[in-house]
């Protein structure tokens, strides 16, 4: 791998992380159990390689640093070419965006979290649901979204929570006797 890539993997690790320290610089109480740091012998040698930037530094860096470039080198090298691909062109969108829309990025990202897991689901199944729509059907929706007012915003999203609870309470009703089938 060369060194322009290694920088970037390097990078975007260090960006993933970027949010746990930031919380630690703003002084936010260390967890009760502090995380063990992570020996750089107990590294694989690929590695090694990949983190050899951190090497002179490993064992002066907070642990949780040390977990995250560990854990994130793991699945750098645990992904495919195309995967590897896919991951450079992520990051480097993301770095091209402008700080306050990253800062805007991670906000969702920690509201999400927040949520209870049923809710990140409904979520999540939304998502895939928007992304299976034709493209135009999407680029319709995302203008019609984004040139309401934010009265209108929540009047779709009332009646979008509507729509669910009516296809809800008419999965759990019972079929009428006059439209079960005989013998039953």
């Amino acid at each position: 791998m060369n060194r322009k890539w290694r920088s970037l993997v390097l990078a975007l690790l260090l960006a993933a992380m970027a949010p746990a320290f930031a919380q630690q610089e703003q002084g936010a109480p260390a967890p009760a159990s502090a995380p063990a740091s992570v020996p750089w012998s107990s590294l694989s040698p690929d590695q090694q390689k990949l983190l050899s930037r951190f090497g002179s530094q490993w064992d002066t860096m907070p642990p949780e640093r040390q977990q995250a470039l560990a854990r994130g080198s793991q699945r750098w090298l645990g992904m495919s070419p195309e995967q590897q691909g896919l991951a450079r062109q992520r990051f480097d969108r993301w770095h091209a965006l402008p700080p306050e829309q990253r800062g805007a990025l991670r906000e969702r990202w920690q509201r999400f979290e927040s949520l209870p897991p049923d809710q990140q689901a409904a979520l999540r199944q939304n998502f895939h649901r928007f992304q299976q729509l034709p493209p135009d059907r999407r680029r319709l929706l995302r203008e019609r979204w984004h040139n309401a007012t934010p009265a209108q915003r929540q009047e779709m999203l009332q009646r979008m929570r509507d729509h669910r609870m009516q296809r809800m309470q008419n999965v759990q009703q019972p079929m009428p006797r006059s439209a079960r089938p005989l013998g039953r």
